[in-house]
């Protein structure tokens, strides 16, 4: 089994290592292209090549499914890409969180890029999943810069000025962008009050990673034995993971099974 994901950087990450945890024996191909990073900025038609690009490079490496790990691409190339590449090969879109996290009903934050807080895509998954729910957009200037290249000074600014405009009530936070993920803990503590229940956190890596299993018709295996395959495509070309993959806890979880393979 191999299972590719692309991204504009190493947003792939943590739903790479979700894919792990329900498959140690799949191959993975990582594919993007820091160097066009971040993708929000740019026009939908710019986006769209981009990822076209990313995900050819990936296709070449003829995995059984394709995950577009990243908000982004999803929004505004899911449809092109699957358009050229389905059905030989399946591809799974990544979508915020934002149903599973009103399903309690209580007041939920988004935190997401600039472009897409208050955007007609954002406001319609709330307007058709958060149901009663109170629901406060929080743009996050920034921050997946930050986390794409480590920068831990940059981190830490960023994530202080979310959770300035988070409000101090809610009970559950959506994680917009697939970076985010790979500081989820450092968002639970910047935005959990003292004395209030603990903030649920809901991003999409394990969703999509379910979702890619089931397209292609596989079960979960947790104890399967790990596989050695990881490739990695940087602009579409071999390499190894990026320094900053390093960073975080999922990129040294892949790193370390390549190796001791």
């Amino acid at each position: 089994m191999k299972i590719a994901l692309m991204d504009s950087g190493i947003g792939l990450l943590a739903a790479a290592a979700a894919v792990r945890r329900l498959r140690p024996d799949a191959d993975l191909v990582l594919s993007s292209d820091p160097a066009s990073m971040p993708w929000g900025p740019r026009t939908p038609e710019d986006v769209t090549a981009r990822a076209l690009a990313v995900a050819r490079a990936a296709a070449d490496h003829r995995p059984d499914a394709l995950i577009v790990a990243c908000n982004t691409a999803s929004v505004h190339a899911l449809a092109t890409l699957r358009a050229e590449l389905e059905p030989a090969l399946p591809v799974i879109g990544t979508v915020p969180a934002i149903k599973p996290a009103a399903a309690a009903g209580g007041p939920v934050a988004i935190w997401a890029t600039p472009l897409t807080t208050g955007s007609p895509y954002q406001r319609g998954l709330i307007r058709d999943f958060a149901g009663s729910a109170a629901v406060t957009e929080v743009p996050c200037p920034g921050l997946a810069d930050a986390v794409e290249y480590a920068d831990e000074v940059g981190i830490e600014k960023a994530l202080a000025a979310a959770a300035a405009l988070t409000p101090p009530d809610v009970q559950a936070v959506v994680l917009g962008c697939t970076h985010y993920e790979l500081v989820a803990e450092r968002i639970r503590r910047v935005v959990q009050q003292p004395g209030r229940p603990p903030v649920v956190l809901h991003g999409s890596a394990g969703a999509v990673a379910a979702q890619a299993l089931r397209r292609i018709g596989a079960e979960p295996a947790p104890s399967a034995e790990p596989a050695a395959g990881l490739a990695v495509l940087l602009g579409g070309h071999p390499s190894e993971l990026p320094e900053a993959a390093l960073a975080y806890r999922e990129g040294r979880g892949l790193a370390a099974v390549s190796t001791a393979r």
